[in-house]
């Protein structure tokens, strides 16, 4: 199998560091970008020219291109695409700040679109690529608190898969990637809304639901990923940790009962 070329957002820390680093290890040539490459500076001096390091800010719509033509002349192609960069922002929906709610959504979702609107070209013109977009469990279910930042994963859920649907047929694979709690220093990094007293109770009370003991090893992700970029046939979606998986599981089947419970009433509204 042949080394591949790899465009990576958020790539200073985290998983998209983790990731990167993975990649260039096992041969595969990166283009690392970041809003501060300080931390990157390193992976030049060990991995020399399979290692392309740029800032980006991903909100800035004319830089995504910019950078993404110069990852691509620089390497000659593209193959996998990680739209990584993001962060949270959180409180009860009426604690949230309009303007920043606004500017989560401009990193996560608006980011995450001009990312690949500007790699897409390139990728049906080679015919093939892979585009994995982060999502969390959080896109799937949501939780009293989680503010601005579970509406973003779930718009990221709902274009990753429509565009999934348009692509296909020019050889480009698209992959969900939805973690739950991980060692990344993302919670350190949070914006949290100014807090209501009306909301302290319930606020309390998913504090005192998180389980420690879930949150995973970010390392153990990357042999994941690497699996999953290198398949034949990549899944539409992937859960990343162990618990994942059951959390889901629970939120459908309680989805599903509310459906049948209320299918009457549906029903009746069909004429």
């Amino acid at each position: 199998m042949g080394s591949k070329v790899w465009f990576i957002t958020g790539a200073s820390s985290g998983f998209g560091r983790l990731w990167a680093e993975a990649a260039l290890e096992r041969g595969d040539k990166v283009a690392a970008t970041a809003r501060s490459v300080d931390s990157l500076s390193d992976l030049q001096e060990r991995f020399g020219a399979a290692a392309l390091v740029r800032t980006l800010d991903v909100t800035d719509r004319d830089a995504v291109f910019r950078v993404v033509g110069e990852a691509h002349a620089h390497f000659g192609r593209l193959d996998v695409v990680v739209s990584n960069a993001g962060y949270s922002y959180t409180g009860a929906v009426e604690e949230l700040d309009f303007k920043e709610a606004k500017a989560n959504f401009d990193t996560n979702v608006f980011g995450t679109l001009s990312v690949i609107q500007a790699v897409l070209p390139l990728l049906r013109a080679q015919g093939a690529g892979r585009i994995l977009t982060v999502s969390s469990i959080g896109g799937i279910a949501s939780f009293p608190t989680g503010g601005a930042y579970v509406a973003t994963k779930s718009a990221v859920e709902a274009m990753s898969e429509a565009l999934a649907g348009e692509v296909a047929h020019h050889g480009i694979k698209v992959t969900i990637l939805e973690p739950g709690s991980y060692t990344t220093g993302f919670r350190s990094a949070t914006k949290v809304a100014t807090a209501m007293p009306e909301y302290d109770a319930v606020r309390s009370a998913v504090r005192s639901s998180f389980d420690p003991s879930t949150t995973g090893d970010a390392v153990a992700t990357a042999q994941a990923i690497m699996t999953v970029v290198d398949a034949e046939e990549p899944p539409l979606r992937l859960v990343l940790g162990n618990w994942v998986l059951p959390r889901i599981k629970d939120v459908y089947a309680s989805r599903i009962h509310t459906w049948d419970e209320w299918a009457d009433l549906s029903n009746a509204a069909q004429r």
